[in-house]
């Protein structure tokens, strides 16, 4: 196996606390290799394998969401390269981010299963090899999905190293799973729920994954799509959708759901984790996905980016009755008017229980796509509205009405992230103690529906579908709608903002055409790069070429 990689100047010099049962303490000054020889100092770099997935999700979702059909620039500019495809280069901004976390996740990783042969041992630490393999195959996967063929670097770095070669893309694929299979053996049973920790569940949900995206690829197979099925299947492990889709992310003041019985893995913070750097620690995940709401002109109401925005095929995937629409979305926003001060207070009086709901008036509404003229008279004879109550029809709140239209609120809010109890004022930052969910029972449901429609099973792959219908208070879908464009609206339904869709759309070559028909900024054209070739990988950063030694390490197609 290749030993090469390029450090890109960075190592990772300081992980926050993984979560309340994940703590990490410094280790300044303490020799790393008697330190690590324990079983405590062991544990500690299990939990700094954790505290890595921080970086790789923490900050701007930029590689994660933008430039598809899903979401699209509002008022504030995004990476333009990685927004429109037209100025996506090796030097575009944002382009190293996730090549850069990644590689200091598996560097961790790699320092981990170094030492595990030599501390202390019992019978937990082949557990804890298991939980750092999969993390390593993670970002592997995370790699591959969006550069392509990248250096595979198996061993424990301890200087720099300026020469690596690339491997191929079925090289890491073969890699990853070799790395999960023996995290499966290994790995606990325990409920992600009480432990949170990768368990077995996690592990079949993430083999689930990389076998459905491995077989669209030139050198899958057939038997990807049946071994996804399987895997989705053992995720799933019978249990049905029974949580209402509102309080798999529901918040209030004083506690969050984010642990509930469908979590099979995410990214886990609390308020003690960032009581270091309360400014900066945390993640932002809940600043995007809508409008300007912040400042003190708004008197206590979130900051937010005014990026990423619903498009307006977003918003046109739901129906009449989906229970998903008002979870999914703030769809009124409320005005509170302070007894101690007078002052009006925005949006954030819907998470505060203590206020009277008398005393709530409508500031904003969202009219949905099936309102009538009759629901529009009805609603505005029925609720209590504001002096300043600006009502918005149905079209005139979506990405692309930012063109005619930017002020604050006017797109909808996406409220399914909301941290009634951020960090940071209102208006000083964008930090967040609220878990990032990185996988979820009703989407392995949606994996296995895939999987099973290309493994030419599509009546066990609509049932999987409908499982997740069932619970959004939908009707069923037929055999005849039952395709990966359906497969495709009812993930965006169901995982709207969740970190998947550009993944999505290039594991099932739809992202030239969805991106270009629901996106306003991205043109067809915008995807043609040198020599005729398109943007589909993002280029392998410049920074990461400029420091390699080998000069024949080879950038992606689009891009030399």
């Amino acid at each position: 196996m290749k030993k090469t990689i390029i450090l890109l100047g960075l190592i990772v010099t300081l992980f926050s606390s993984c979560n309340d049962y994940i703590e990490e303490e410094s280790l300044s000054n303490v020799p790393a290799d008697p330190t690590y020889k324990t079983a405590s100092g062991f544990q500690l770099l299990i939990n700094s394998n954790y505290a890595s997935l921080k970086n790789i999700y923490g900050g701007a979702p930029w590689l994660f969401c933008s430039g598809t059909d899903m979401y699209a620039e509002g008022r504030t500019p995004e990476p333009a390269g990685l927004a429109d495809y037209t100025l996506l280069i090796p030097s575009s901004v944002g382009v190293e981010q996730l090549y850069q976390s990644c590689y200091q996740a598996i560097q961790s990783v790699n320092k981990t299963i170094y030492y595990s042969t030599m501390t202390e041992q019992n019978a937990n630490v082949p557990t804890l090899v298991g939980e750092a393999k999969f993390i390593r195959a993670n970002a592997y996967f995370l790699l591959v999905q969006t550069y392509g063929g990248v250096p595979i670097v198996d061993d424990n770095i301890t200087s720099a190293m300026l020469t690596f070669d690339r491997n191929t893309a079925e090289e890491v694929y073969t890699h990853i799973i070799k790395d999960l299979e023996e995290s499966l053996a290994s790995v606990g049973t325990a409920a992600y729920a009480t432990a949170g920790k990768v368990n077995k569940r996690a592990v079949n949900d993430l083999l689930a994954k990389v076998y459905l995206t491995r077989g669209y690829e030139t050198f899958g197979t057939a038997s990807d799509f049946t071994k996804a099925a399987a895997y989705a299947d053992a995720a799933i492990a019978g249990q049905a959708l029974n949580i209402p889709f509102a309080d798999l992310f529901k918040a209030t003041t004083t506690s969050n759901n984010d642990l509930n019985a469908e979590t099979i893995f995410s990214v886990q913070y609390s308020v003690a984790s960032t009581s270091t750097s309360p400014t900066t620690l945390g993640n932002n995940q809940f600043y995007y996905f809508g409008p300007y709401l912040g400042g003190s002109e708004t008197n206590g109401a979130p900051l937010r980016s005014y990026n990423l925005c619903p498009t307006g095929y977003a918003l046109g995937l739901y129906e009449k009755g989906d229970t998903r629409w008002n979870a999914t979305f703030m769809t009124e926003i409320f005005e509170y008017k302070r007894p101690t001060d007078g002052k009006i207070v925005l949006y954030t009086p819907y998470y505060d229980s203590s206020i009277p709901v008398a005393d709530l008036k409508v500031r904003h509404f969202y009219e949905p796509k099936w309102f009538t003229a009759t629901d529009k008279t009805n609603y505005l004879a029925t609720a209590k509205l504001s002096a300043n109550f600006v009502y918005h029809p149905w079209g005139e709140y979506t990405a692309e009405h930012t063109l005619i239209d930017n002020r604050d609120c006017y797109t909808i809010p996406v409220k399914k992230f909301d941290d009634p109890t951020p960090t940071t004022p209102n208006t000083a930052g964008n930090v967040s103690t609220r878990d990032i969910i990185l996988a979820r029972l009703s989407e392995t449901y949606l994996i296995a529906a895939e999987a099973y429609l290309k493994s030419g099973q599509p009546g066990i792959g609509l049932d999987r579908l409908n499982e997740v219908r069932r619970r959004a208070g939908v009707v069923n879908a037929t055999a005849g709608q039952f395709n990966i464009d359906y497969i495709l609206d009812e993930r965006g339904r169901e995982l709207l903002g969740e970190y998947k869709r550009w993944f999505d759309l290039k594991r099932t070559g739809t992202l030239v055409a969805r991106a270009s028909a629901h996106n306003y900024k991205v043109k067809a054209a915008n995807f043609v790069g040198v020599g005729g070739q398109l943007k589909i990988l993002r280029p392998i950063p410049q920074l990461a070429l400029d420091l390699n030694q080998n000069k024949d390490f080879p950038q992606n197609p689009a891009y030399f």
